[in-house]
């Protein structure tokens, strides 16, 4: 029996994508708010014996959270017989430590919720700092989508001799493999932070290679401090404006209208909804669930 596939608010796009790759059934879940802003919440698909997969992009998160979670505990009481959460984008990866006395590690604690109530997990270049693997952090089996090689066949098919900058040390791996599949060299920053939304950049040496189109690439644009910062110190040195290349486009409060001052052209992959994006991930995606399935 083929997989059902049901969005949660605002996913429905990606899973009509997902449904006609896998192939899979198009479901559908009804919610709405109660008065007191509690979530109603109905399967309008028959659920039971079904492999069900629970599509939902965690930008966000706080209040997409719960009504994912209940749509899961739903599922498995009506008798879906394997619960797979597609979350293009995962949250809560951010606090992987505790970094002062008292801190929550929600990291783990949000992997706990996650990995109790789904069977399995699909997700796209999650932020695993600290961790070694998404194993190592949620206890379900899980498939990781790169997005490493969309990104190259864009900024290979898109951008005239673009030289690859990534934001960090840590960055680099991942940013010199969109280098080499892109056929382009690439240099990496040196960051400092010192808040949310302070840092310092160093540029390093690029003599000879402002005939190049930078392109600025990071994994997620959130504040977008660091590609503000690498913009400006790029364009000071005799860069034309860069292209911003990101795979998940949170963009919080002025990121983008601060970014879109100094950078060239933002894209960005459909793992959050956002009209910068231009590179699709769905068929990867499908890949992945597949292997799961």
């Amino acid at each position: 029996m083929t997989p059902l596939i049901i969005p949660l608010p605002g996913n429905e796009k990606l899973a009509d994508a997902l449904a006609r790759l896998l192939p899979g059934e198009r479901g559908a879940i009804e919610t709405r708010a109660f008065p007191d802003g509690e979530t109603y919440l109905r399967f309008a698909t028959d659920v039971r014996g079904r492999s069900v997969i629970l599509v939902e992009t965690l930008d966000r998160p706080n209040p997409k959270a719960l009504p994912l979670l209940f749509a899961a505990d739903a599922a498995r009481d009506l008798g879906a017989a394997r619960l797979v959460l597609a979350a293009p984008y995962l949250a809560y990866m951010r606090q992987d430590r505790r970094f002062h006395p008292g801190e929550a590690v929600t990291s783990v604690t949000f992997a706990g919720l996650v990995s109790r109530a789904f069977d399995a997990l699909v997700t796209v270049d999650p932020h695993l700092h600290r961790y070694a693997s998404l194993g190592a952090l949620y206890s379900i089996p899980g498939e990781v989508v790169h997005a490493a090689p969309l990104l190259a066949i864009w900024i290979a098919a898109n951008v005239s001799a673009p030289l690859l900058i990534g934001p960090d040390s840590e960055s680099e791996q991942w940013v010199s493999e969109v280098a080499r599949r892109a056929g382009a060299p690439y240099r990496v920053l040196q960051k400092q932070r010192f808040g949310d939304r302070q840092v310092e950049i160093i540029i390093p040496d690029l003599h000879g290679l402002t005939d190049r189109t930078p392109v600025l690439v990071d994994d997620i644009i959130s504040s977008a401090r660091t590609m503000i910062e690498a913009a400006r110190k790029l364009r000071d040195q005799g860069f034309r404006p860069p292209t911003c290349v990101a795979v998940h486009a949170l963009f919080a409060a002025e990121a983008e209208k601060e970014l879109q001052v100094v950078a060239g052209r933002l894209v960005s992959t459909n793992t959050v909804a956002h009209h910068s994006n231009d590179i699709d991930v769905s068929g990867a995606i499908a890949e992945a669930l597949r292997r799961l399935i």
